[in-house]
């Protein structure tokens, strides 16, 4: 599995009613790599338009991105989940190419999560196994509270619920420092109107020393500048982050892949231990030679590990 799968061309890269649910091609089409071209497609969902890839046939696996990131972030697995599965990678509300309107509404985990349950619907999928990173991985956390129905099972690689650290000494700790040496610069950063440096300490942070900002092609630095925006919301804001308590979260029994970065900062590890204490039907796994990029970092092992999961839950 893992020979075939591509090195990742983009680095790390929730009231609504449904309003219409049409679906279009969009004539562009993408690459996720030179010999691998697919269609870049779009669908009315609510009251906006999220962009999307798909390949393959099969049980859909749908992937959701983290801060500063997009479609493009899953390229490194769209082709090797392909050979069994139907593989599909959208852009959440407010990012990249999707609409990012002047009244944008707050981008509360509320819509997050009803964006993707309407996605869903609108593409006649459930159930899926959902594969979802960070801030999408917290949506994805949430989506499986709210409609397990629609999951055949869930992996998560270091979902931000770090309010599940506050009530211990060590986590909240940990919580505080992110909060004062991480989002205090970025958002300082995004009020003096610098977006660039914002998303340099931002990638900086979460990245805990490992792989940075600077260290990323140019290609690469672009695709998140693309998304500041929606980070900047974020932050300016104080938009509601995603939010789940360890009682929520116990009674999710789908089966759950956890999955954190052998170099990752400790306080995202943490967040998968107190997670998987709360969580009844829990996998655990290590993504070698990784920090919280994970499957950007290391898509060979990260593909493997996951569809090995995927396989034992069909």
């Amino acid at each position: 599995m893992s020979g075939n799968s591509l090195t990742s061309r983009n680095a790390f890269l929730g009231l609504l009613a449904t309003i219409s649910l049409v679906a279009c091609v969009d004539s562009t089409e993408q690459a996720t790599s030179s010999e691998d071209r697919v269609e870049l497609k779009s669908i009315r969902v609510n009251d906006t338009t999220l962009h999307y890839i798909e390949r393959g046939q099969g049980t859909p696996v749908v992937f959701v991105h983290g801060s500063l990131g997009d479609y493009r972030t899953w390229d490194g697995q769209l082709y090797a989940f392909s050979e069994n599965y139907r593989a599909i990678s959208y852009s959440r509300r407010y990012h990249y190419p999707n609409e990012f309107p002047p009244d944008a509404l707050e981008e509360t985990a509320y819509y997050q999560v009803e964006d993707l349950r309407t996605f869903i619907d609108a593409l006649d999928i459930a159930p899926i196994h959902l594969v979802g990173h960070s801030g999408g991985g917290a949506i994805s956390l949430m989506f499986a509270r709210d409609y397990p129905e629609y999951l055949a099972s869930l992996t998560l690689g270091e979902p931000a619920v770090s309010e599940l650290l506050a009530a211990m000494p060590e986590g909240a700790a940990f919580r505080k420092t992110f909060q004062e040496e991480v989002y205090g610069p970025v958002t300082a950063a995004f009020q003096a109107g610098n977006d660039e440096e914002a998303v340099r300490l931002f990638i900086d942070g979460v990245q805990g020393g490992a792989k940075g900002f600077d260290d990323l092609p140019r290609e690469f630095q672009e695709g998140m500048l693309q998304n500041a925006p929606s980070l900047r919301k974020s932050r300016l804001d104080n938009v509601n982050r995603p939010r789940i308590s360890c009682e929520e979260a116990s009674q999710i029994r789908l089966p759950t892949l956890l999955i954190h970065g052998e170099l990752s900062p400790p306080m995202f590890v943490l967040q998968n231990t107190v997670l998987a204490q709360c969580m009844p039907n829990v996998e655990r796994a290590i993504l070698p030679a990784a920090s919280h990029s994970l499957a950007m970092e290391n898509p060979d092992d990260f593909n493997e590990m996951v569809l090995t999961f995927l396989a034992s839950h069909n």
